[in-house]
């Protein structure tokens, strides 16, 4: 089987780890794993090292990616919760130098930090997702969706419509003040 695939090229190699992944004989796994992290399938490497009992070459591959929640779970998985709750921290550290806040929450609330350090981290996130945002568009945008809205009750003379058209009125009114 080895040598058979040692004749394969790079593409042909990476084809048939791919397919044969959960039937992948022990003998390939190490070489396996280097082929698919090598040409980017990090997800089939990672699982591939996992399956096969290289839990730490698996998190060496997710720590180079910059997936440090994945590597972290593998870490715990494992029962080793000093390396996961390390995983943590050097990931929150990563994710926020990286502005990836949505990721940085996540990890933040694995670590258990407290509630203003996380919504800390989601106003960090709304800030950076917020600039270069046009908000006259963005006005423009919901002063039509609220004259869909009112058009579209228009001769209705139920009482949530009546609440619908008062409210749809007042932002209205609010939106042109501003």
């Amino acid at each position: 089987m080895k040598e058979e695939f040692e004749r394969k090229t790079f593409e042909e190699k990476v084809s048939y780890l791919v397919e044969n992944l959960r039937k992948l004989p022990d003998e390939l796994a190490v070489e396996g794993v280097e082929i698919l992290a090598k040409a980017g399938e990090t997800e089939y490497a990672v699982v591939l090292a996992r399956d096969k009992g290289m839990t730490d070459k698996a998190i060496a591959i997710l720590t180079d990616a910059g997936d440090f929640l994945w590597a972290a779970l593998i870490a715990k998985n494992a029962g080793e919760e000093d390396l996961c709750r390390k995983l943590y921290r050097e990931g929150l550290q990563y994710y926020i130098e990286m502005e990836m806040f949505g990721r940085a929450i996540s990890t933040a609330t694995a670590l258990g930090l407290s509630k203003d350090e996380i919504d800390d981290l989601y106003r960090r996130g709304v800030a950076k997702e917020s600039q270069g945002v046009d908000l006259s568009h963005s006005r423009d945008m919901i002063d039509f969706a609220l004259q869909s809205l009112d058009m579209s009750i228009i001769g209705r003379d139920d009482e949530l419509s009546r609440q619908v058209m008062h409210a749809v009125h007042e932002e209205r009114e609010k939106n042109a003040k501003q």
